[in-house]
Protein backbone atom coordinates (compact mmCIF):
# COMPACT_ATOMS: atom_id res chain seq x y z
CA UNK A 1 0.00 0.00 0.00
CA UNK A 2 0.97 3.57 -0.81
CA UNK A 3 1.70 6.16 1.39
CA UNK A 4 -1.58 8.94 0.76
CA UNK A 5 0.60 11.94 2.11
CA UNK A 6 3.43 11.23 -0.81
CA UNK A 7 0.64 11.66 -3.87
CA UNK A 8 0.15 14.83 -5.45
CA UNK A 9 -3.45 16.33 -6.44
CA UNK A 10 -3.20 14.62 -10.07
CA UNK A 11 -2.34 11.81 -8.76
CA UNK A 12 -5.54 11.48 -5.96
CA UNK A 13 -7.29 12.63 -8.55
CA UNK A 14 -6.64 9.80 -10.99
CA UNK A 15 -7.01 7.30 -8.19
CA UNK A 16 -10.87 8.83 -6.91
CA UNK A 17 -11.50 8.42 -10.90
CA UNK A 18 -10.32 4.80 -11.13
CA UNK A 19 -12.40 3.80 -7.90
CA UNK A 20 -15.44 4.91 -9.46
CA UNK A 21 -15.72 8.20 -7.79
CA UNK A 22 -16.07 11.86 -9.45
CA UNK A 23 -12.95 13.64 -9.65
CA UNK A 24 -14.07 16.59 -6.68
CA UNK A 25 -13.42 13.68 -4.51
CA UNK A 26 -9.90 13.44 -4.96
CA UNK A 27 -9.53 17.47 -4.51
CA UNK A 28 -11.14 16.92 -1.08
CA UNK A 29 -9.31 14.17 -0.10
CA UNK A 30 -6.31 15.65 -1.14
CA UNK A 31 -7.13 19.07 0.69
CA UNK A 32 -7.26 17.08 4.07
CA UNK A 33 -3.90 15.36 3.02
CA UNK A 34 -2.01 18.34 2.15
CA UNK A 35 -3.43 21.25 4.09
CA UNK A 36 -4.44 19.66 7.01
CA UNK A 37 -2.35 17.38 7.53
CA UNK A 38 -4.74 14.27 8.72
CA UNK A 39 -3.13 11.43 10.82
CA UNK A 40 -6.42 8.84 10.07
CA UNK A 41 -8.83 8.43 7.28
CA UNK A 42 -11.75 8.80 9.94
CA UNK A 43 -10.83 12.43 9.93
CA UNK A 44 -11.78 13.54 6.61
CA UNK A 45 -15.25 13.95 7.60
CA UNK A 46 -16.77 15.37 4.35
CA UNK A 47 -15.77 12.27 2.59
CA UNK A 48 -18.41 9.54 2.68
CA UNK A 49 -17.54 5.99 5.01
CA UNK A 50 -17.72 3.69 1.61
CA UNK A 51 -14.98 6.08 0.37
CA UNK A 52 -13.19 6.20 3.44
CA UNK A 53 -12.94 2.78 3.83
CA UNK A 54 -11.89 1.87 -0.48
CA UNK A 55 -9.22 4.49 1.03
CA UNK A 56 -7.77 2.64 3.73
CA UNK A 57 -7.51 -0.60 1.13
CA UNK A 58 -5.83 1.44 -0.95
CA UNK A 59 -3.45 3.88 1.27
CA UNK A 60 -1.96 4.31 4.43
CA UNK A 61 -1.29 7.42 6.18
CA UNK A 62 2.76 7.30 6.98
CA UNK A 63 2.32 9.37 10.12
CA UNK A 64 5.43 10.53 11.80
CA UNK A 65 4.99 9.67 15.82
CA UNK A 66 6.63 11.76 18.33
CA UNK A 67 8.37 9.57 20.89
CA UNK A 68 10.97 12.11 22.84
CA UNK A 69 10.27 16.26 23.05
CA UNK A 70 12.61 18.13 24.14
CA UNK A 71 12.14 22.10 24.91
CA UNK A 72 14.94 24.42 25.22
CA UNK A 73 15.05 27.70 27.31
CA UNK A 74 14.80 29.60 24.43
CA UNK A 75 11.48 27.60 22.92
CA UNK A 76 13.30 25.15 20.58
CA UNK A 77 11.60 22.10 20.44
CA UNK A 78 13.47 18.69 19.30
CA UNK A 79 11.42 16.01 18.71
CA UNK A 80 12.41 12.31 18.41
CA UNK A 81 10.01 10.55 15.99
CA UNK A 82 9.06 6.65 14.68
CA UNK A 83 8.30 6.49 10.76
CA UNK A 84 5.51 3.79 10.03
CA UNK A 85 9.16 1.01 9.44
CA UNK A 86 9.96 2.19 13.10
CA UNK A 87 12.70 4.23 12.35
CA UNK A 88 13.63 7.00 14.12
CA UNK A 89 14.43 10.94 12.81
CA UNK A 90 14.45 13.84 14.05
CA UNK A 91 12.94 17.51 13.98
CA UNK A 92 13.95 20.60 15.54
CA UNK A 93 11.05 23.36 15.88
CA UNK A 94 12.60 26.62 16.11
CA UNK A 95 11.14 30.46 17.05
CA UNK A 96 12.53 33.64 15.02
CA UNK A 97 11.16 36.66 14.51
CA UNK A 98 10.57 36.44 10.99
CA UNK A 99 8.21 32.90 12.22
CA UNK A 100 8.21 29.17 13.13
CA UNK A 101 11.11 27.17 10.86
CA UNK A 102 11.13 23.64 11.03
CA UNK A 103 14.56 21.66 10.80
CA UNK A 104 13.83 18.38 8.88
CA UNK A 105 15.74 14.83 8.34
CA UNK A 106 15.57 13.70 4.79
CA UNK A 107 17.45 10.19 5.19
CA UNK A 108 17.41 8.28 8.48
CA UNK A 109 20.71 8.89 9.46
CA UNK A 110 23.70 9.62 6.70
CA UNK A 111 26.34 8.13 4.43
CA UNK A 112 28.52 11.61 3.85
CA UNK A 113 30.45 10.50 6.98
CA UNK A 114 31.49 14.82 7.53
CA UNK A 115 33.53 14.54 10.90
CA UNK A 116 31.97 16.66 13.18
CA UNK A 117 28.31 15.52 12.56
CA UNK A 118 26.91 13.00 14.93
CA UNK A 119 23.92 11.96 11.91
CA UNK A 120 26.65 10.11 10.31
CA UNK A 121 27.65 7.98 13.10
CA UNK A 122 25.56 4.72 12.17
CA UNK A 123 25.58 5.62 8.56
CA UNK A 124 22.49 5.96 6.22
CA UNK A 125 19.91 3.11 6.66
CA UNK A 126 17.31 4.33 3.95
CA UNK A 127 16.22 8.01 2.46
CA UNK A 128 12.74 9.34 3.28
CA UNK A 129 10.06 9.75 0.65
CA UNK A 130 8.71 13.64 0.18
CA UNK A 131 5.37 12.52 2.12
CA UNK A 132 7.80 11.20 5.00
CA UNK A 133 9.09 15.13 5.04
CA UNK A 134 5.49 16.48 5.19
CA UNK A 135 5.22 14.48 8.40
CA UNK A 136 7.51 15.91 10.28
CA UNK A 137 6.06 19.78 9.05
CA UNK A 138 2.53 18.21 10.27
CA UNK A 139 3.47 16.63 13.26
CA UNK A 140 5.12 19.95 14.36
CA UNK A 141 1.90 21.90 13.61
CA UNK A 142 0.11 19.57 15.46
CA UNK A 143 2.65 19.71 18.56
CA UNK A 144 2.75 23.63 18.65
CA UNK A 145 -0.35 25.07 17.55
CA UNK A 146 1.76 26.96 15.41
CA UNK A 147 2.11 27.39 11.33
CA UNK A 148 5.27 26.32 10.08
CA UNK A 149 6.62 29.71 8.05
CA UNK A 150 9.89 28.44 6.80
CA UNK A 151 11.57 24.97 6.26
CA UNK A 152 15.49 24.20 6.53
CA UNK A 153 15.97 20.35 5.15
CA UNK A 154 19.09 20.30 7.45
CA UNK A 155 18.36 17.63 9.93
CA UNK A 156 19.77 14.07 9.19
CA UNK A 157 20.55 13.40 5.85
CA UNK A 158 22.16 14.80 2.35
CA UNK A 159 19.00 16.31 0.41
CA UNK A 160 20.52 16.12 -2.38
CA UNK A 161 21.47 12.46 -2.04
CA UNK A 162 17.49 11.77 -1.97
CA UNK A 163 17.24 14.39 -5.07
CA UNK A 164 13.80 13.06 -6.38
CA UNK A 165 12.13 12.99 -3.12
CA UNK A 166 13.69 16.38 -2.28
CA UNK A 167 12.73 17.75 -5.63
CA UNK A 168 8.76 16.07 -5.42
CA UNK A 169 8.79 18.16 -1.83
CA UNK A 170 9.43 21.17 -2.93
CA UNK A 171 6.86 21.33 -4.97
CA UNK A 172 4.32 19.72 -2.97
CA UNK A 173 5.02 22.32 0.51
CA UNK A 174 4.74 25.52 -2.10
CA UNK A 175 1.65 24.38 -4.08
CA UNK A 176 -0.85 26.91 -3.33
CA UNK A 177 -3.31 24.20 -2.53
CA UNK A 178 -1.22 22.21 0.11
CA UNK A 179 0.91 23.66 2.54
CA UNK A 180 1.25 26.97 0.53
CA UNK A 181 4.31 27.68 1.90
CA UNK A 182 6.46 30.49 0.08
CA UNK A 183 9.24 29.43 -2.39
CA UNK A 184 11.83 31.22 -0.69
CA UNK A 185 11.25 30.03 2.74
CA UNK A 186 12.32 26.74 1.29
CA UNK A 187 16.38 25.85 2.40
CA UNK A 188 18.27 22.60 0.98
CA UNK A 189 21.54 22.39 2.62
CA UNK A 190 24.44 19.99 0.98
CA UNK A 191 27.70 19.18 1.70
CA UNK A 192 28.55 19.68 -1.83
CA UNK A 193 27.24 17.07 -4.54
CA UNK A 194 28.20 19.00 -7.77
CA UNK A 195 25.74 17.51 -10.01
CA UNK A 196 22.84 17.46 -8.47
CA UNK A 197 23.28 21.64 -7.74
CA UNK A 198 23.68 21.57 -11.52
CA UNK A 199 20.35 19.51 -11.49
CA UNK A 200 19.02 21.90 -8.78
CA UNK A 201 20.23 24.81 -10.69
CA UNK A 202 18.34 24.10 -13.33
CA UNK A 203 14.73 23.59 -11.80
CA UNK A 204 14.78 27.25 -11.21
CA UNK A 205 12.77 27.44 -7.74
CA UNK A 206 14.20 30.43 -6.19
CA UNK A 207 15.00 28.09 -3.08
CA UNK A 208 18.06 28.93 -0.66
CA UNK A 209 21.10 27.20 -1.39
CA UNK A 210 23.30 26.39 1.42
CA UNK A 211 26.67 24.88 1.35
CA UNK A 212 28.40 23.27 3.58
CA UNK A 213 31.87 24.14 3.58
CA UNK A 214 33.52 24.34 6.74
CA UNK A 215 37.16 24.64 5.36
CA UNK A 216 38.34 26.82 2.62
CA UNK A 217 41.65 24.78 2.01
CA UNK A 218 40.96 21.54 0.13
CA UNK A 219 43.41 19.05 1.72
CA UNK A 220 41.97 20.53 5.47
CA UNK A 221 38.68 20.32 3.76
CA UNK A 222 39.19 16.63 2.87
CA UNK A 223 39.84 15.43 6.33
CA UNK A 224 36.53 16.92 7.89
CA UNK A 225 34.17 16.30 4.66
CA UNK A 226 35.15 13.04 2.53
CA UNK A 227 32.89 14.40 0.21
CA UNK A 228 35.75 16.83 -0.54
CA UNK A 229 37.42 14.10 -2.65
CA UNK A 230 34.91 13.41 -4.82
CA UNK A 231 34.09 16.96 -5.49
CA UNK A 232 36.66 19.15 -4.69
CA UNK A 233 36.47 23.01 -4.11
CA UNK A 234 36.76 23.96 -7.10
CA UNK A 235 34.29 21.96 -8.71
CA UNK A 236 32.30 23.17 -6.09
CA UNK A 237 32.41 26.73 -6.67
CA UNK A 238 31.75 26.22 -10.43
CA UNK A 239 28.49 24.70 -9.51
CA UNK A 240 28.00 27.70 -7.03
CA UNK A 241 28.52 30.18 -9.52
CA UNK A 242 26.42 28.18 -11.93
CA UNK A 243 23.23 28.24 -9.86
CA UNK A 244 23.54 32.30 -8.67
CA UNK A 245 23.74 32.84 -12.40
CA UNK A 246 20.70 30.39 -13.44
CA UNK A 247 18.26 31.36 -10.16
CA UNK A 248 19.79 35.09 -9.05
CA UNK A 249 19.51 33.54 -5.82
CA UNK A 250 21.99 34.62 -2.97
CA UNK A 251 23.42 31.00 -2.01
CA UNK A 252 24.49 30.53 1.95
CA UNK A 253 27.89 29.11 3.15
CA UNK A 254 27.62 27.21 6.21
CA UNK A 255 30.45 27.58 8.68
CA UNK A 256 31.06 25.65 11.58
CA UNK A 257 34.34 26.93 13.54
CA UNK A 258 35.58 24.03 15.35
CA UNK A 259 38.73 25.06 18.12
CA UNK A 260 42.33 24.66 16.73
CA UNK A 261 40.86 23.26 13.10
CA UNK A 262 39.53 25.50 10.66
CA UNK A 263 39.14 28.78 12.67
CA UNK A 264 42.27 30.95 12.17
CA UNK A 265 42.62 34.64 10.07
CA UNK A 266 44.30 32.35 7.39
CA UNK A 267 41.23 30.41 6.96
CA UNK A 268 39.11 33.09 6.74
CA UNK A 269 41.76 35.24 4.26
CA UNK A 270 41.26 32.14 2.38
CA UNK A 271 37.38 32.37 2.33
CA UNK A 272 37.21 35.74 1.65
CA UNK A 273 39.39 35.58 -1.27
CA UNK A 274 37.38 32.56 -2.82
CA UNK A 275 34.02 34.47 -1.95
CA UNK A 276 34.61 37.63 -2.67
CA UNK A 277 32.10 39.41 -5.01
CA UNK A 278 29.95 36.75 -5.28
CA UNK A 279 26.64 36.88 -3.93
CA UNK A 280 26.95 35.16 -1.31
CA UNK A 281 26.01 35.14 2.81
CA UNK A 282 28.29 33.49 4.95
CA UNK A 283 27.07 31.72 8.29
CA UNK A 284 29.66 31.25 10.63
CA UNK A 285 28.07 28.53 13.43
CA UNK A 286 29.83 27.44 16.63
CA UNK A 287 30.50 23.66 15.88
CA UNK A 288 28.15 21.37 18.35
CA UNK A 289 30.22 19.63 20.56
CA UNK A 290 29.40 15.68 19.85
CA UNK A 291 30.46 12.98 23.29
CA UNK A 292 31.42 10.61 19.99
CA UNK A 293 34.06 13.07 18.68
CA UNK A 294 36.49 15.44 20.07
CA UNK A 295 35.70 18.32 18.23
CA UNK A 296 35.49 21.98 20.40
CA UNK A 297 33.63 24.77 19.11
CA UNK A 298 36.06 28.05 18.81
CA UNK A 299 36.05 30.64 21.30
CA UNK A 300 34.41 33.80 20.40
CA UNK A 301 37.10 35.93 20.51
CA UNK A 302 38.17 33.98 17.27
CA UNK A 303 34.71 33.96 15.90
CA UNK A 304 34.13 37.51 16.39
CA UNK A 305 37.63 37.84 14.83
CA UNK A 306 36.75 35.45 11.62
CA UNK A 307 33.26 37.27 11.11
CA UNK A 308 35.41 40.80 11.37
CA UNK A 309 38.14 39.73 8.56
CA UNK A 310 35.23 38.69 6.29
CA UNK A 311 32.65 41.57 6.60
CA UNK A 312 35.58 44.57 6.77
CA UNK A 313 38.20 42.97 4.43
CA UNK A 314 36.41 41.31 1.79
CA UNK A 315 32.89 43.29 2.20
CA UNK A 316 31.46 39.44 2.73
CA UNK A 317 27.39 39.23 4.25
CA UNK A 318 28.43 37.55 7.53
CA UNK A 319 26.43 36.42 10.89
CA UNK A 320 26.87 33.90 13.47
CA UNK A 321 24.44 31.65 13.44
CA UNK A 322 22.09 32.39 17.00
CA UNK A 323 22.92 28.80 19.04
CA UNK A 324 19.06 27.71 19.98
CA UNK A 325 18.67 24.26 21.48
CA UNK A 326 21.84 24.35 23.46
CA UNK A 327 20.60 23.07 25.80
CA UNK A 328 18.84 19.83 24.73
CA UNK A 329 21.29 18.48 21.94
CA UNK A 330 19.99 20.10 19.18
CA UNK A 331 22.37 19.55 16.69
CA UNK A 332 21.54 16.76 14.16
CA UNK A 333 21.55 12.80 14.98
CA UNK A 334 22.52 13.36 18.76
CA UNK A 335 18.96 12.60 20.13
CA UNK A 336 18.38 9.30 17.89
CA UNK A 337 21.66 8.05 18.45
CA UNK A 338 20.90 8.54 22.49
CA UNK A 339 18.05 6.72 22.31
CA UNK A 340 19.68 3.70 19.82
CA UNK A 341 22.39 3.37 22.87
CA UNK A 342 19.78 3.37 25.37
CA UNK A 343 17.60 0.78 23.50
CA UNK A 344 21.25 -1.64 22.69
CA UNK A 345 22.02 -1.19 26.44
CA UNK A 346 18.62 -2.17 27.57
CA UNK A 347 18.41 -5.53 24.72
CA UNK A 348 21.97 -6.59 26.39
CA UNK A 349 20.97 -6.46 30.33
Amino acid sequence: MKDIRNQTKEELISMVAKLGEKPFRGKQIYEWVSQKGVMGFDEMKNIPQALREKLSKEFRIDNYKIVEQHKAADGTIKVLGALSDGNMIESVFMTYKHGHSACISTQVGCKMKCSFCASTLGGVVRSLTAGEYLGQIYALQRLTGERIDNVVLMGSGEPLDNYEQTVKFIKMATFSEGLNLSIRSITVSTCGLVPEIYKLADEKFGITLAISLHNPFQEEREEIMPISKRYNIKELMKAVDYYIEKTGRRVTFEYALIDGVNDTLLHADQLGMMLKGKLVHVNLIPVNAVKEKSYKPAKMERINGFKSQLMDKYNINTTVRRELGSDINAACGQLRNSRIEKDESSVQK
